[in-house]
């Protein structure tokens, strides 16, 4: 069957969670998947299944990751989008342990920033940091966005089952307020004391656990008060969301009647409700979900200029997905936020 090309739109299609991933990146987890390095199920589930070469969709994947150059311009314009906004893939540095996770992420970096450098119309990107070592996080933070032109921070959910919620991590939140520029909070596999339920039957990744992990870190950090300390911070969900958005009511609802029982120490009052962080403080990407009934409910409920389109290049990465994303039903406005100018406000591209 003839792969259908999208046609020319009115508008740039700007594809915003898309992931990357150095070679030298690929053998340091090759060699921590072999040797069992660190007890996490998940990662060692997953990577070990990526890296063994034995089906056709772990092969795409590692050769979509570490292509900067022909492979993945070439899908891009078979899929019609005019340019990437790049990730380090989950889990990044976030497995390594910190010296080897603050070097990394800065090499990384480099390694990235001097991609865009040769495709800059085509490419722009995240910066990746080392939740292990807050402070250094921070100055890479500053450096990236600074020094190297990067557009904003990628974090991989959970860093060894600890989350941004704890103050220890504030920095991060800290340096990217300080800058303006948004934190994309992505999904990784649930630590080991989680992913045992959803790893026996097959629901670990992003089928499920993705999703059920991500969202559990963004309620976390909501209801921990991230955003009445920092009321400016930008951050990012993608998949509609984690589901979030369909919660909303419920959060809300619950929320105020657990505070109000003063049953747990860790949740107190907060200046807002859940649902109006979720509209203030978060944007909302479709990846993974080019299905036009949670598109549109997602800009009714969060805004039309906090949703954005995203492909999760090379995770899923199907061509026809953009075709149908161009023909729903929503007005050309609303059509030309979701696809080119809520990234360019969002990430200040050019």
């Amino acid at each position: 069957m003839t792969q259908q090309t999208p046609s020319k739109a009115a508008y740039r299609r700007i594809a915003t969670e898309e992931a990357f991933a150095p070679r030298e990146m690929i053998d340091i987890y090759r060699r921590m998947t072999a040797d069992k390095v660190i007890d996490d199920p998940g990662f060692n589930s997953m990577w070990s299944f990526y890296l063994s070469g034995s089906s056709a969709r772990g092969r795409f994947i590692i050769d979509g990751l570490t292509d900067m150059e022909h492979q993945r311009i070439a899908h891009m314009d078979a899929a019609g989008i005019d340019m990437q906004v790049l990730s380090l893939t989950s889990p990044g540095v976030q497995i390594m342990d910190r010296a080897e996770a603050v070097s990394f992420a800065g090499q990384s970096n480099d390694w990235l920033a001097d991609a865009i450098s040769r495709h800059p119309t085509r490419l722009a990107g995240l910066a990746a940091v080392a939740p292990q070592d807050p402070q250094a996080a921070a100055r890479e933070i500053q450096r990236g966005v600074t020094e190297l032109g990067l557009k904003g921070v990628i974090i991989n959910s959970h860093t060894h089952g600890e989350y941004l919620s704890d103050p220890k991590f504030w920095d991060i939140f800290e340096a990217a307020q300080a800058l303006d520029v948004p934190i994309y909070l992505h999904p990784m596999t649930p630590p080991k004391n989680m992913i045992e339920p959803l790893l026996e039957c097959g629901l670990d990744g992003a089928i499920f656990g993705f999703g059920m992990e991500t969202g559990m870190h963004a309620l976390r950090i909501i209801t921990a008060g991230v955003f009445d300390r920092f009321p400016k911070l930008q951050m990012i969900l993608g998949h509609m969301g984690e589901a979030l958005p369909f919660w909303m009511f419920r959060l809300d609802y619950m929320h105020a009647a657990t505070v109000r029982s003063e049953r747990y120490d860790s949740m107190r009052p907060l200046q807002r409700k859940p649902s109006d962080y979720l509209k203030q403080n978060f944007h909302i990407t479709n990846s993974g979900m080019a299905w036009e009934p949670a598109v549109k409910f997602t800009q009714e409920q969060i805004g039309v200029d906090r949703v954005m389109y995203a492909m999760d290049y090379p995770y899923q990465y199907d061509p026809a997905e953009v075709i149908a994303l161009d023909a729903m039903d929503i007005s050309d406005e609303a059509k030309k936020k979701f696809f080119e100018t809520n990234a360019t406000r969002l990430f200040k591209l050019d």
